[in-house]
């Protein structure tokens, strides 16, 4: 059984700073993409920031030049570094890992989420 357990969440000033963690845990055979998404109350999720196996990442405009999403592959942890938070960046933050559970067997995963809230 795998799990993905989010941390880092909190309440934070405009401007201020956090580090969002998402660990996988459980018996996988390797994990392909990692992202974070976010749904804040009354709208839809979004994708935040997504990391490919390789590296290569993608990011919604919303947080561009702010969040750096990055992976420790020999954790199975990704990581999200929000800068510059805005009070549009509350919101229930999830963790999403798309990996193989064997070398054939594919599957999407999501952690039950970490809260981020960004009030003076």
């Amino acid at each position: 059984q795998v799990q993905l357990v989010e941390s880092g969440g909190g309440l934070v000033h405009p401007g201020g700073s956090l580090t969002l963690s998402c660990a996988a845990s459980g018996v996988l055979f390797r994990i392909r993409h990692m992202a974070w998404e976010r749904q804040a109350p009354g709208k839809e999720r979004e994708l935040v920031a997504r990391i490919t196996s390789d590296g290569s990442t993608d990011y919604v405009d919303s947080v561009k030049g702010r969040f750096t999403i990055s992976r420790d592959n020999a954790k199975n942890t990704v990581y999200l570094q929000m800068n510059n938070l805005k009070p549009e960046d509350t919101a229930l933050y999830y963790c999403n890992a798309d990996l193989y559970l064997t070398a054939t067997s594919r599957s999407d995963y999501w952690g039950r989420g970490t809260q981020v809230t960004v009030s003076s």
